[in-house]
């Protein structure tokens, strides 16, 4: 592009990129080496990094666009991309999308500036038609945490999750259940929901609508959803948060209004972060294999990027059983 761009050849753009300070002279006129560093600056390219994948287009550069990385959840997710691409001899970088598609647009954008080889979007929603445009414009991507549409992803059996969450709580005889079940776009959301839903109804209890309340998955959103669900003026026996931090939030509203957790009400969350099991009353959780996701994310974007057309994963889940969900019912 930059040869292209200032009628110089390849060879001399990368000489010159890859050459500090004057010692790039011998490659071409000061005004060529000045005009060739201008554009790269303005552009977006990095000198050392990049210079040697000019004529091959290669830049061994990935992109992983993410809602939030201060999230546990997603910073340990990109971990693992980031360990498994070290390992390929690539380079990643991160960047937050605040889980909007205006903002996944323009950060896709500034990536494919950056001239990254492939992407790996933690940020994926139910509706694709943001990933069918970059799809369509040749770029290579994979999922990680949500699923969308049959690109190829990397996530935990999100209904099998919610699944074992309902049949625990049936099992220990609880029959009213509320869900927090996060944002209505996310996979994550909508599958561990119907998993719960699916699980309990084999065990005869039926959670009607007005129990079910999507809202965010911090803290913030599950007490929005706990203060919406407790406004029916009737209190469930049991909650579901598809996100830890939800179930989190929700405990404060509970313990601010006198119920007690668990002998008015269980909770179970989803991830098994390290609050789970360091609060005062440590929280029952799916485990999700966060960092194995981020890897296999990492995985099948190499087979993307060789060519091939990989099958998603899904990585299994598993019940942590913990005190607030035991109580005599």
């Amino acid at each position: 592009m930059i040869a292209t761009e200032l009628g110089v050849s390849p060879s001399t753009v990368s000489r010159v990129l890859n050459t500090e300070g004057d010692a790039a002279l011998r490659w071409g006129s000061p005004d060529t080496v000045a005009r060739i560093r201008a554009f790269a600056r303005e552009h977006g390219y990095s000198p050392n990094p990049q210079a040697s994948g000019l004529r091959t287009r290669k830049s061994g550069l990935i992109g992983v666009l993410v809602p939030r990385l201060q999230d546990y959840v997603l910073a340990t997710i990109y971990e693992g991309i980031e360990e498994a691409a070290s390992e390929a001899g690539l380079s990643t970088f991160v960047t937050n999308s605040r889980d909007t598609t205006e903002n996944q647009r323009a950060r896709t954008r500034m990536m494919i500036d950056r001239r990254v080889d492939g992407m790996i979007f933690g940020d994926a929603h139910l509706d694709h038609e943001f990933l069918d445009e970059v799809h369509n414009q040749g770029l290579k991507f994979t999922l990680a945490s949500r699923r969308s549409g049959d690109y190829p992803a990397a996530t935990v059996d999100d209904v099998r999750g919610g699944r074992l969450a309902g049949q625990h709580l049936a099992e220990t005889g609880r029959s009213d259940v509320a869900v927090l079940a996060g944002l209505e776009f996310a996979s994550t959301a909508v599958d561990r929901t119907r998993g719960l839903v699916e699980a309990l109804a084999d065990h005869g209890v039926h959670v009607p609508g007005d129990r079910i309340v999507y809202s965010g998955f911090d803290p913030a959103g599950g007490r929005a959803a706990i203060e919406q669900i407790l406004a029916t003026g009737s209190v469930p026996d049991a909650i579901f948060a598809t996100n830890d931090f939800a179930a989190l939030g929700a405990f404060g509203v509970l313990r601010d209004k006198g119920i007690r957790v668990p002998d008015d009400v269980a909770v179970v969350g989803y991830n098994d972060t390290p609050l789970a099991e360091g609060g005062a009353v440590p929280l029952t959780t799916v485990r999700s294999p966060m960092h194995e996701m981020g890897r296999e994310a990492l995985r099948l974007l190499l087979e993307v990027l060789a060519g091939k057309s990989p099958e998603s994963v899904l990585l299994e889940p598993e019940l942590i059983i913990r005190r607030s969900s035991l109580a005599d019912v």
